[in-house]
């Protein structure tokens, strides 16, 4: 049986009758005590992390995870519905699972949900998604002598910082992880 030495981020691991996701893991050997591992774990039944000592021997229960592919179709107050392409279905995920990324949600966008015990776990983004500006100001003639950028806002409504050229209708790929400008995109 596997130990608390041998878990990593994004696996699932039973602990305190729960399933939790491992989100962050290190390893401490704090002079001349013990070594334990310190584990960053989110409940899945719960949606709430919490940071948790094990022993660096303890024997823990990994679950298996599987990932499939949505597309997401609209929100309304029954939650956010996917499309499931292979079967067509419609499935519905309510707002703790989809809130950390609902900002990020294009329709017919695709991600990736993460399944352990046939429960969603979490939802996916792609490391970069390309967007179409929906607002964006107009460039001050003159203010390009250094890099100067401006707000824009994204067809989701997330609003990033973008180069003066950027105008109404672009599309732009823009970085998931800290919402930053990464290029634009030809239609």
């Amino acid at each position: 049986m596997p130990t608390a030495n041998d878990i990593r981020p994004g696996q699932a691991i039973k602990y305190k009758n729960d399933v939790c996701v491992v989100l962050n893991v290190e390893h401490r050997t704090p002079g001349n005590l013990r070594a334990f591992v310190q584990a960053t774990l989110r409940n899945i039944r719960t949606g709430n992390s919490s940071v948790n000592k094990l022993s660096s021997t303890e024997s823990v229960e990994i679950v298996p995870l599987y990932r499939k592919k949505f597309e997401f179709s609209y929100a309304d107050q029954t939650g956010f519905n996917f499309i499931d392409p292979e079967t067509y279905e419609t499935v519905t995920f309510q707002d703790d699972l989809v809130g950390p990324i609902k900002d990020w949600l294009v329709e017919n966008g695709e991600y990736e949900v993460l399944y352990t015990d046939d429960i969603p776990a979490s939802i996916d983004l792609p490391p970069s998604m390309v967007m179409k500006v929906t607002d964006s100001p107009e460039g001050v003639k003159g203010d390009s002598a250094s890099h100067t950028l401006k707000p824009a806002t994204l067809e989701s409504g997330i609003t990033i910082q973008v180069p003066l050229f950027i105008k109404e209708g672009d599309l732009v790929k823009v970085n998931t992880s800290d919402k930053k400008y990464m290029g634009r995109e030809s239609a």
